[in-house]
Formats: C-alpha cells, sequence, structure tokens
C-alpha cells in the first residue's frame, strides 16, 4: 500500500515549496537556508511538471504543451524583470545571455538528451517534420532579428537597438509567436501530433498516455496547484539570484553565468517533461515541449522586456559576441539537419551534447 506522502505528495510540494519561500524571505541569508530553499525549488519543479502533465492530458496534444511552455515563459520574464529593475553591471546583458542560454540549452542540452535517451532504449525515433520543422524555422527567424541584427544596426553604438527598433523586434516576436501559435493549435493542428506508434508499448508512461482524461474537477485543481508552483518556483529562485550571483563573483567567472543558471533553473520542467517523453517513444511530444519553450521564452520574453527597458528607459544589449553567434549558427545548421529526414539516432544526440559541454565550456573560460 502506498504511504499517504505517495499519495499526496503533488500537492504537498507545492504548498512546502510556498511555505519554505514565505520562511527564506523573513530569515537572513545562510548556506542551510540556501539548501533548503534549493530543495523546495526542485519539489514545485518536479510537481508543477507533473500537474502540468496532468491539464496537458485533459487537453490533449498539441494544446497541453503550450500550458508548460507558457508556464516556463512567465517565470523566465518574471526573474529577467525583476534583477533588470535591481540594477547592476550585468543587467543590461542579463536578457541576452538568458535567451542565448535558453536557446542553446534546449536545442542542444534537452533535445540532444532526449535523442540519446530514446535511441539508447528504441535505437530509431519518429517524429512529424512539418511541425518540428516549423517551430525551427520561427526559432530562427526571432533568435537572428532579436540576438543577431543588433550586432549588425548602426543606428546606435554596440550590440543595441534604438528604441524604434527596440518596438518592431517586440511587435514582430509577438506576431510571429502569435501565428505559431495558431498554426500550432488550429490551422495545421496534425502536423504536431505524434506519429501512430507501430506496435504495443509496455511503459508506464504510455500506458499513462492513452489512459482516460482526468475529469474537469481534477485537471482545474491540478491547474491552481500548477500556478502555485509556478510562484513558488519563481519567488525561490528570485531569493536564490542573489547567492548565485555571489557565487559566480567569488569564482570569478563572467557575468554570462548568471543568465545561464537562471535559464537552467527555469527550463528544469521543460527538460523533465520533455525527457520523460521520449523515454515513452513520444518525441515527437519533446520537439513540442522544447521548441515551443525556446519559440515562448523569445516570442513573449522579448515583448515584456523591451516594454519594461523603454518604459523606464533601462539600458538594453541584446546582440551576440562573435563567439556565440557562431554557436548559435552551428546550433541551427545541426537542427537542420536533425530534423531533415524524420528520424532520429543516438549519433545526432551526441552531436547535440558535443555541442552544449562546448557552450558550458566557453561560458567558463571564454
Amino acid at each position: 500500500m502506498p504511504s499517504t506522502f505517495t499519495r499526496n505528495w503533488a500537492w504537498i510540494a507545492p504548498l512546502s515549496a510556498m511555505l519554505l519561500f514565505g520562511v527564506g524571505m523573513v530569515l537572513p541569508s545562510h548556506p542551510l537556508v540556501a539548501l533548503l530553499l534549493f530543495v523546495g525549488l526542485l519539489g514545485a519543479v518536479i510537481a508543477g511538471v507533473h500537474h502540468a502533465e496532468v491539464v496537458a492530458h485533459k487537453v490533449g496534444e498539441p494544446f497541453g504543451t503550450l500550458v508548460l511552455a507558457l508556464a516556463i515563459t512567465v517565470i523566465e520574464a518574471s526573474l529577467i524583470v525583476s534583477l533588470m529593475l535591481a540594477g547592476g553591471e550585468a543587467s543590461t546583458e542579463l536578457a541576452r545571455n538568458t535567451l542565448f542560454a535558453t536557446i542553446m540549452i534546449i536545442c542542444n542540452g534537452v533535445v540532444g538528451l532526449c535523442l540519446l535517451a530514446g535511441a539508447t532504449r528504441y535505437g530509431e525515433q519518429a517524429f512529424g517534420v512539418q511541425g518540428a520543422g516549423a517551430a525551427l524555422s520561427v526559432l530562427i527567424a526571432l533568435a537572428v532579428m532579436t540576438l543577431v541584427l543588433p550586432v549588425f544596426t548602426t543606428s546606435t553604438p554596440g550590440a543595441t537597438f534604438s528604441v524604434p527598433q527596440l518596438l518592431f523586434a517586440g511587435l514582430s516576436s509577438l506576431v510571429l509567436y502569435a501565428m505559431f501559435v495558431f498554426v500550432q493549435t488550429i490551422k495545421h493542428r496534425d502536423y504536431f501530433l505524434p506519429p501512430t506508434a507501430a506496435g504495443v508499448q509496455a511503459d508506464a508512461a504510455v500506458v499513462e498516455e492513452h489512459a482516460p482524461p482526468p475529469s474537469a474537477r481534477t485537471a482545474w485543481l491540478s491547474f491552481a496547484l500548477l500556478f502555485v508552483c509556478l510562484v513558488a518556483v519563481v519567488g525561490i529562485a528570485k531569493l536564490l539570484a542573489p547567492t548565485v550571483e555571489e557565487a559566480v563573483v567569488a569564482a570569478n567567472a563572467p557575468h554570462a553565468v548568471v543568465g545561464i543558471v537562471i535559464a537552467l533553473l527555469v527550463l528544469l520542467p521543460e527538460t523533465w517533461a520533455a525527457l520523460r517523453a521520449a523515454r515513452a517513444d513520444r518525441l515527437q511530444t519533446s520537439f513540442n515541449l522544447a521548441y515551443g519553450s525556446a519559440l515562448a521564452s523569445i516570442g513573449l520574453t522579448i515583448p515584456v522586456v523591451v516594454a519594461v527597458a523603454v518604459f523606464l528607459r533601462l539600458p538594453l544589449v541584446l546582440g551576440v559576441s562573435s563567439k556565440e553567434l557562431v554557436l548559435l549558427a552551428l546550433t541551427f545548421v545541426v537542427s537542420i539537419l536533425t530534423l531533415a529526414t524524420g528520424r532520429t539516432n543516438i549519433l545526432q544526440g551526441t552531436v547535440h551534447l558535443v555541442i552544449f559541454v562546448a557552450f558550458l565550456f566557453l561560458s567558463l573560460f571564454p
């Protein structure tokens, strides 16, 4: 018989995380407090994935993957804006560093892990080229217009946009993301549905995928607890941010590491959910989660950050360096080749993970 905690962990974890968040706001900074907050953060992340999957199972694909992608974007945008308002030397580049790190983590780290996990279990996996290719094309356009073009514009010095250019970048990002969501959920929804699997899968996650949808009451309860998890993650991550920055300074690491840490924290739910789907031979769902999160990160975070920067007249550096530009180009070229055939294997996963490790290494040793 399962214990009471095993049966009720899905609501115990988010409420405990909220309690730890409240304790962290009252107690002074201390390593033990930071450790407890990190444990609460992990619990909120895992519970958030669970509740997002319950809601996703109720509404079906591809609507379900949007739930987690939008939730992650809320977390990311909140953290970036809060740290921008706090000021500091690295705040002007924080949005760029976080968004670039998000692209590298998702397109290489998350996708690479999913490909490797799926390939070691099934050899080859199939997915819909039309859906994954459409998502990647929008992601490339968003990344180039927001992170690459500022390097080459001449209206302002450095890798920055003028105010009209910022407004255009924010509006175009919003339009592209809205059109992608329209295509994904209405116009060409079939592009993003998992291909019919051959044979019967014995994996527990696959059985769960084909289980009857939860009741409306259960779905609404999970939606409410998902909101609690998101609030806890945002709050705890914000409390941990100064500790992370102090650790970065103490280690004499580049300021870009702060953006990487933020991206890693907020992408934990996405990574866990995508990896579970790949292990259950649902690679299309993994791609929907991964690329959908990257699109939401840029398509929704950029308009929010631009609005805050323009309204409060905060400096904002969006253009990437030459090293990052090379890594971005390499990532997109390899991603195009990975998605070209509609089938994946262990080699493709290894290539993506090596690029991801190179990104982390060059971030620490630029």
